[in-house]
């Protein structure tokens, strides 16, 4: 189990965990859990490909609420939940999760700090609302009268439960780890030069043709966004979306790269906002200001 800390921006982080299949023995079947969200993923796929109809309108829908979901819940689900024999084991030394990072633009003494908030800040919402999805389950019940188009509340619902209850089962067993101390933080070389690379080049072409940032320059560009983008400095971007397609390739992650697109979107959009937010709030400022008293002769 390997755990990656990637921070989006200089204020928000995505984790994203990459697990190691088992082999099942001869006739053993995975379980019922995978089956179902293989299952799953299979016949969404498969609506993906109609030309027209209900599957084609229901599934143009569906992935426009994916995008909407918040990239941290999305990470979350990738982290196995906690379970006693999930526990026994990591406690027992048969699994030392891997936490790597980018050393470069993540300073070390922080990761501790990071990956409990991250664990910790969501799991009151998760709750709450997962079980508010369970209660809503049965309510939408009778939508299953409609003929022909499939009852699409009852399923939004069980899917927003579902993936709530990843969310949290998944961050409670961070909290877990982080707790028990058995987390091995990594700094890793390879996040350092494809962060470097990211905020060198303007275009994933661009970064492909280039060759890798050397030691030396890596050093130059962290050094001058420390300098730049303190803790206190406005929030600023350290990955682009065409980086995301780039990290996935270069660990053999094809999964990590919507994750890392869909993260940066919702970022951008966010800083966006806020930035439309401060400059409507300084227009108004301006134009209720009372002008300044003229002297009299």
């Amino acid at each position: 189990m390997r755990l990656f800390v990637l921070p989006i921006s200089t204020r928000r982080t995505l984790i994203y965990c990459e697990r190691v299949n088992k082999k099942l023995p001869p006739g053993e079947k995975p379980p019922i859990a995978d089956r179902v969200t293989s299952k799953a993923n299979e016949t969404w796929a498969e609506w993906e490909k109609a030309e027209k109809g209900w599957k084609k309108m229901l599934t143009e829908y569906g992935n426009k609420v994916f995008t909407r979901i918040p990239f941290a819940e999305w990470g979350l689900k990738t982290i196995p939940p906690i379970s006693a024999e999930r526990q026994a084991a990591a406690l027992a030394g048969k699994e030392t999760p891997e936490v790597v990072f980018p050393g470069a633009f993540l300073r070390s003494n922080r990761i501790t700090s990071v990956l409990h908030k991250l664990a910790t800040e969501r799991q009151s919402l998760h709750r709450k609302r997962m079980w508010w999805s369970i209660v809503g389950m049965p309510i939408s019940v009778p939508f299953a009268l409609v003929p022909i188009v499939p009852n699409i509340p009852f399923f939004y619902l069980a899917f927003r439960a579902w993936s709530h209850y990843r969310a949290l089962y998944g961050s409670q067993y961070l909290e877990f780890l982080l707790d028990k101390k058995l987390i091995k933080p990594t700094p890793s070389i390879s996040l350092d030069e494809l962060y470097t690379a990211g905020l060198t080049y303007t275009t994933r072409a661009e970064s492909r043709e280039a060759p890798m940032p050397t030691e030396e320059h890596t050093a130059k560009v962290s050094k001058t966004f420390a300098t730049t983008h303190g803790e206190e400095s406005e929030e600023f971007m350290l990955l682009r979306r065409w980086n995301g397609k780039l990290l996935a390739e270069h660990f053999k992650l094809p999964e990590m790269e919507i994750e890392i697109e869909r993260a940066v979107e919702q970022v951008e959009k966010a800083l966006q906002a806020d930035r439309a937010l401060h400059q409507e709030k300084r227009a108004l400022d301006q134009a209720t200001a009372q002008p300044p008293q003229q002297k009299q002769d």
